[in-house]
């Protein structure tokens, strides 16, 4: 369960405190691709400034490596193909590793990794086996891994797809699907807390795709130089306790996948 809590810009500069000495020879300028719509981990505060899980890892990162970023807002299905034209140098998005995804882009290290649920009216279904949902229809976020996971295994469903993950949520709570498939932190914070979340609940137990492969950074194929940085800092990060600390203001759970 998320903690409930507001990290402002300010919180960035706590976030160096913990992260020890830099690294060497580190980039110095850095754009990073972030979404701003997919809360807790990244989203518009009242104050019109980028907040959220993924904006203080990609600024702790920064910080570790002395690098220069910024933030480059971008939809999630374009950013691929934004980081390849150069837009920006990284992305710091909730981006799924996934052997797809390792065709076109290379990844870090992972960074965290949460499970997936089922979302529906409460008590409308026993369970998510795909005989219990077989002939209702399924949202879930399009070119997603959840999307491919649906499709191999709930071939008798109707698939349908949101363009960004809170989407699925409101095209369940509005009765355009049975059932909302999608992160089990999402769906928990950003829907079932909400007054529109009222009357649905999780259904059944997690479920992880692709096990052990979890959220990474994304960078440009042969970025070998900027990856390794992003790796040292990343662990250095985690070694230190910021990791933890950092974690422990938004999640209730190890989010870590460790």
């Amino acid at each position: 369960m998320l903690k409930r809590t507001v990290l402002a810009w300010a919180a960035t500069a706590s976030i160096a405190l913990v992260l020890g000495q830099p690294a060497a020879a580190q980039a110095t300028k850095l754009r990073i691709g972030v979404e701003g719509n997919y809360p807790p981990f990244s989203m518009i505060a009242p104050d019109g400034k980028l907040g959220g899980f993924d904006i203080d890892i990609a600024n702790a990162i920064c910080a570790q490596m002395k690098a220069e970023c910024s933030f480059v807002q971008q939809e999630f299905d374009g950013m691929i193909p934004a980081l390849n034209a150069r837009k920006f140098d990284m992305i710091v998005a909730s981006m799924t590793i996934t052997e797809a995804r390792r065709k076109s882009v290379d990844f870090s290290d992972p960074y965290y990794d949460v499970p997936s649920r089922f979302v529906a009216k409460a008590g409308a279904f026993a369970d998510h086996s795909p005989a219990a949902l077989k002939g209702k229809t399924i949202v879930v976020l399009r070119n997603s891994p959840r999307a491919a996971y649906l499709a191999e295994n709930y071939k008798d469903s109707t698939i349908v797809f949101a363009g960004k993950e809170t989407e699925v949520y409101m095209e369940l709570a509005v009765g355009r699907a049975d059932v909302g498939f999608g992160s089990s932190v999402v769906s928990g914070e950003a829907f079932l807390k909400k007054p529109e979340g009222k009357g649905y609940a999780q259904l059944g137990p997690a479920i992880r795709i692709g096990a052990g492969s979890g959220v990474g950074i994304a960078m440009r194929k042969g970025d070998d130089a900027l990856r390794t940085q992003v790796n040292a800092a990343l662990a250095a990060f985690k070694a230190n306790g910021g990791y933890k600390a950092l974690a422990d203001r938004y999640f209730d759970f190890d989010i870590s996948g460790a």
